[in-house]
């Protein structure tokens, strides 16, 4: 009878530690959220810019704009023409709505950026114009399936081409055990 009372104690305790442990998550992600809308300027298949201050989308990696992939045994354009599905997908001035609520180490806001009910993350990564990071793995098997955009052909993710240039990669952009942990339990 004790053993029983003892293990009923101590998986009570480990469920209260999970609890709490959830409930800490949750408050970490309830920091104030910046909005910003308006007429933003396209700089690359992620990055924005409005009123001198640059918006980074996140969840997401596009090409550099000096990249270039691989189609059908030709080379094309991608990270150009990732800029430019982006700046199709920003619509017209004051469309589209920006929040987020953390800075990467560039002083660049994280944000997740809305046209109207369009996610335009995710809408990036659908389109084959950029590759998930920490969020967006269903539209990236879709957009790997249909061999869309950078998927057409064989794949050099943006990191290793960074990486192979020898650009300093961005480590900000990993998601963090809390953006890990938020999104396995489906709060992000």
């Amino acid at each position: 009878m004790a053993q029983i009372l003892k293990l009923g104690r101590d998986w009570t305790l480990f469920l209260g530690i999970i609890g709490l442990s959830l409930l800490v998550i949750a408050k970490l992600d309830q920091r104030e959220q910046t909005v910003v809308s308006g007429a933003f300027f396209v700089i690359d298949g992620d990055t924005l810019s409005i009123d001198g201050r640059r918006l980074r989308l996140a969840g997401i990696d596009a090409p550099e704009l000096s990249q270039t992939c691989e189609r059908r045994g030709g080379m094309w354009d991608c990270g150009r023409e990732a800029r430019r599905v982006l700046a199709g997908l920003r619509g017209d001035a004051g469309a589209t709505r920006c929040s987020g609520n953390r800075m990467d180490r560039y002083q660049r806001l994280l944000v997740y950026c809305q046209n109207g009910p369009l996610d335009i993350n995710a809408e990036m990564v659908l389109r084959g114009m950029a590759v998930a990071y920490g969020d967006f793995a269903a539209q990236e098997r879709a957009a790997k399936a249909g061999r869309i955009g950078i998927w057409s052909g064989p794949v050099e993710r943006p990191q290793d081409w960074r990486q192979r240039q020898g650009i300093i990669d961005d480590g900000a952009l990993r998601p963090t055990w809390r953006d890990a942990a938020l999104g396995w339990l489906g709060l992000r």
